[in-house]
């Protein structure tokens, strides 16, 4: 006797699928045409977004650079804790062959990389293993006349920095910024004085191009840890004064009425020359990781705003021969490098801190080792698959040594 035929209701099917990894979905796509379809309309992106979110399936990666090549590559670490944050496998950025790009986003599961020295920059989505070049800023670089010299002076570099990458729910766009240095010098002198002047880009992925954008009166000071976007809006670090009466402020750009504001660093900084601050998220909200720029133990305090209220998550006292927090993986675990340019983590669960079996004595550039922390994604960026071209490729860690 035949059995008769169950069928879950397809909404249930699409449910049920839209609590499973990209990876899975991906190969699920030949099915059929109707699931493959179904993959790519917003609801079930969206669906499957939120669904990481709420589970917080982190994914992991660490910024490095390869001691024999002088390459830049990303080390994937495994989610769970208990395989102490082993790598899994280790991806190159053959497009950025020669360059050292900076990490920004992630913002719904897509980063930016950019390289400051060249106009150029890519959107990827690592998950799906999607990978967008954008295209060359077309904006005209304005002449510099100096009053003093009586003259105009050359163009004599371009700098790309301090970028930020998001999204604007208005118009459903996804838009880069990025501030451009420029600097003229007198090519008739043999060692002229540099003059400066700035410019700022925005970019659209709707539109596919760039705009400049008015200058803020305050340009971005130092680094974020990971990501400085939240909910529409992008954050740097700013400062005024002099030096001994420096003043900490922090500059915003809303990417939906594409606008500067600039916000008071609380006073629980202390004095600004004593003490790093970094900008950074924790748990979707704009934190600031403070410790002091000298001393042989260092301790860190991470405060967080909500509603304009600042408040204060955790302290970590007095570890010694730490010397800067690289960013925040599950739970609260901060990752952090040590003098000798190794990766820690300190367990908040625990207050332990360990050491973790991350091979960085081949790495060049230690001290710049980053985190980089997104959430798996199905968004597209109209790109091309990143082995097209060989854009980026992976090779799985040798061993759990993560020696290569």
């Amino acid at each position: 006797m035949q059995r008769p035929r169950f069928e879950l209701p397809e909404a249930l099917v699409m449910e049920i699928l839209s609590k499973l990894p990209v990876k899975s979905l991906t190969r699920f796509n030949c099915v059929c045409k109707y699931w493959c379809s179904s993959f790519q309309t917003p609801h079930f992106i969206s669906n499957n977004y939120h669904n990481n979110l709420e589970n917080n399936n982190l994914n992991l990666l660490l910024s490095r650079c390869d001691g024999n090549t002088f390459q830049r590559y990303f080390s994937q670490l495994s989610n769970e804790k208990d395989q102490n944050y082993i790598v899994k496998q280790n991806i190159h950025l053959p497009f950025f062959r020669n360059d050292l790009p900076y990490v920004y986003g992630a913002c719904h599961g897509l980063l930016c990389l950019l390289d400051p020295l060249k106009d150029k920059a890519a959107i990827w989505n690592p998950s799906t293993r999607e990978f967008k070049i954008l295209p060359p800023s077309s904006i005209q670089r304005p002449p510099y006349f100096s009053p003093f010299e009586e003259t105009y002076l050359t163009l004599d570099d371009v700098d790309f920095d301090h970028a930020a990458f998001g999204f604007d729910s208005k118009t459903d766009d996804y838009k880069v910024i990025r501030f451009v240095t420029l600097t003229f010098v007198n090519s008739e002198e043999q060692y002229p004085h540099p003059h400066f002047m700035y410019q700022v880009e925005l970019y659209s992925l709707r539109s596919n191009s760039w705009q400049e954008i008015p200058c803020p009166d305050y340009k971005p000071t130092g680094t974020t840890l990971g990501n400085n976007y939240v909910d529409g809006i992008c954050y740097w670090k700013t400062e005024t004064g002099a030096y001994l009466d420096f003043r900490g402020l922090i500059l915003s750009f809303d990417m939906g009425n594409e606008k500067f504001s600039i916000l008071p660093i609380p006073e629980f900084v202390g004095s600004f020359p004593e003490y790093f601050v970094n900008l950074l998220v924790f748990n979707g909200s704009l934190g600031a990781i403070v410790y002091p720029t000298e001393g042989i133990d260092t301790s860190f305090d991470l405060w967080v705003t909500s509603e304009g209220v600042w408040t204060k998550q955790f302290n970590i006292k007095s570890i010694s021969g730490v010397v800067r927090p690289l960013g925040f993986g599950k739970n609260g675990d901060l990752f952090l490098r040590d003098t000798n340019d190794e990766v820690l983590l300190f367990d908040a669960s625990t207050q332990e801190l360990k050491e973790l079996q991350i091979n960085t004595y081949l790495d060049h550039f230690r001290f710049t080792i980053s985190l980089h922390a997104y959430l798996e994604s199905l968004v597209r960026i109209n790109g091309i698959q990143e082995n097209i071209e060989k854009h980026v490729i992976r090779q799985p860690a040798r061993d759990a040594s993560n020696e290569y």
